[in-house]
């Protein structure tokens, strides 16, 4: 089968993920009107895995969500998404854009929540089987800016956890972005200004 491209956003909250990969799908639809183009997000983009993200990113519980059932859950969602959405598309040479991905796991749950890379690696081994992007956008903004910026209108609890936990994710990124299975495929792309301006930047680097 022939496959597809697969390029995802990544970033801290408030950075523009979801805008500015809805933007990417619009102009790749003009300008490959014949492909397959959709836009996903994670965790969600279908009806199992919207579901799963509004138990573990909108639903206030009474006790704290350990790490690893955090990534479990996540990993469920993921495992649906990619085989029922995003495999689909890529099989008949499509292309997806994806809100966040397995890679968020590794800044929120691997590295800055402390369930390890390893542990991280083995709970979604299955999951994400060899669905490993083409291209990594990773929009990179000041916390002073991110912060301030309209959180999520569905509700994450992670975008309430104070800037010190944000400065950890931020962190958590640089770590990740050398990680040698990403050489190649890293792109990161400075995401203050306007958003047309923050658009083009991203075009350039991949177009």
């Amino acid at each position: 089968m022939k496959k597809g491209s697969y390029i995802i956003f990544e970033g801290c909250h408030g950075t523009g993920k979801t805008t500015q990969s809805k933007k990417l799908v619009e102009f790749l639809k003009k300008k490959f009107p014949g492909k397959e183009i959709i836009w996903t997000r994670e965790p969600g983009g279908s009806e199992i895995a919207e579901l799963i993200r509004k138990l573990v990113q909108g639903t206030n519980f009474t006790e704290e969500i350990d790490p690893v059932c955090e990534a479990y859950l996540y990993a469920a969602s993921r495992a649906q998404t990619l085989r029922r959405v995003v495999s689909p598309v890529l099989s008949k040479g499509g292309i997806v854009i994806q809100d966040n991905s397995f890679i968020t796991g590794m800044a929120y749950q691997a590295l800055t929540r402390g369930l390890g890379l390893e542990n991280y690696t083995a709970i979604n081994e299955i999951a994400l089987g060899d669905f490993l992007p083409d291209i990594i956008i990773h929009l990179d903004l000041s916390l002073q800016v991110s912060t301030t910026r309209t959180f999520d209108k569905d509700g994450d609890r992670f975008e309430r956890l104070g800037i010190e936990f944000d400065k950890k994710v931020e962190r958590s990124y640089k770590k990740i972005s050398k990680l040698p299975m990403f050489k190649g495929k890293w792109i990161s792309v400075n995401a203050d200004g306007e958003i047309s301006d923050v658009f083009n930047k991203i075009l350039k680097r991949i177009i």
